[in-house]
């Protein structure tokens, strides 16, 4: 698999968070390589998001769609990561380079990539551009690629508020942008629904423009250990991207349940010295649709407009892998409960605080 620019590592609070994250590399200049058009081979592109691959989260799950393309569906694929400290600028010139070069569909891993896909889009009519997290930007050749984010969190609150012993949680968001809030908000409320006199801690890493709330663990150690510490709080959640390994590594350390985000972070490589103590993962589908959007040009009919995946088509959900969360009936049953009442629409969850 050939990657086009890489991002630079970045620091982690432990010896292992550091070599997941060392895998990713040092930023490096544009891959030379020829095309795949000079090639004659399919190509399909991602460029991630802040954290890059190896942030055990979000990134990760859209590579894990590239990589099944490239072997389900024989194509040739490319990946494009960011630099630090990076503008709109370089956005655009990284998607602009991808589709010169042939490849299709170019997906654009985050909201982020909103701006330089409404610039670079219709300069190049044939090739499908797909965004994950954003429908501000729409056109005949783009896909915007969504979640029900609040409807995994609800159930995460659910499952936060029987597992407490203490009547207290946290949630951390990486960056304070309505995208996450929509995190917090669904979690406040499966917390709050299933007990009123819980007590909920939130916490941003960062405000925007500053984005290093998705990129840095020592923020959400930190603040995950102010949660813990001070605050009381005994599970943690954080929707942070990269920076909330920290806060799973804090939890752990103190002997506390942390509950991962976008990737069943339980089954994270990276994570493995910590996996004891993540009770479970609020899960996005973002491998499915990043390989369905290939898949549809693949095959001749591009996706585009806005495709959805909600917990009624199991598009966000709650991870069960870790045994001691299986072992706990009451909290199992709370969230079937929960999920079967929203899928239901006897609940209607909240998507801003």
């Amino acid at each position: 698999m050939r990657r086009i620019t890489r991002i630079a590592t970045v620091g982690i609070a432990s010896a292992a968070l550091a070599l997941s994250a060392t895998a990713c590399g040092g930023k490096k200049s544009s891959d030379a390589s020829s095309s795949p058009s000079e090639s004659g081979q399919k190509s399909a592109a991602i460029a991630y998001d802040i954290g890059g691959r190896g942030d055990q989260s979000f990134n990760d799950a859209a590579y894990a769609g590239l990589k099944k393309a490239e072997t389900d569906l024989k194509v040739k694929t490319a990946e494009a990561e960011p630099t630090d400290g990076e503008g709109e600028a370089d956005k655009v010139q990284r998607l602009t380079e991808l589709a010169r070069k042939g490849n299709n569909p170019v997906i654009g891993v985050g909201f982020a990539y909103a701006p330089a896909i409404k610039k670079v889009a219709p300069k190049f009519p044939n090739t499908t551009f797909g965004i994950i997290d954003d429908t501000s930007v729409t056109g005949p050749n783009i896909a915007n690629l969504v979640f029900n984010e609040e409807q995994g969190s609800y159930l995460a609150g659910v499952a936060a508020a029987k597992a407490s012993k203490t009547g207290t949680v946290g949630f951390i968001g990486g960056v304070e942008v309505p995208l996450i809030k929509k995190f917090e908000a669904g979690f406040t409320q499966g917390v709050k629904d299933t007990n009123p006199n819980a007590k909920v801690l939130s916490a941003y890493l960062t405000q925007p423009p500053n984005f290093d709330g998705f990129a840095k663990p020592d923020l959400g150690k930190a603040a995950a250990l102010g949660q813990l510490d001070a605050g009381g709080a005994d599970v943690v959640y954080a929707a942070a991207g990269l920076a909330g390994s920290g806060a799973i590594e804090a939890a752990s350390s103190k002997g506390k349940w942390a509950i991962g985000v976008d990737s069943d972070q339980y089954n994270q490589a990276g994570l493995a010295k910590y996996k004891d103590s993540i009770l479970t993962s609020v899960t996005k589908d973002v491998e499915d649709s990043v390989f369905n959007l290939i898949k549809s040009v693949e095959d001749g009919k591009p996706t585009t407009g806005e495709i959805r995946y909600g917990l009624d088509k199991g598009g966000v959900g709650l991870a069960d892998s870790n045994p001691k969360y299986k072992e706990m009936a009451d909290v199992v049953a709370a969230v079937e409960k929960a999920k079967a009442d929203i899928i239901a629409k006897k609940i209607t969850v909240k998507t801003a605080p």
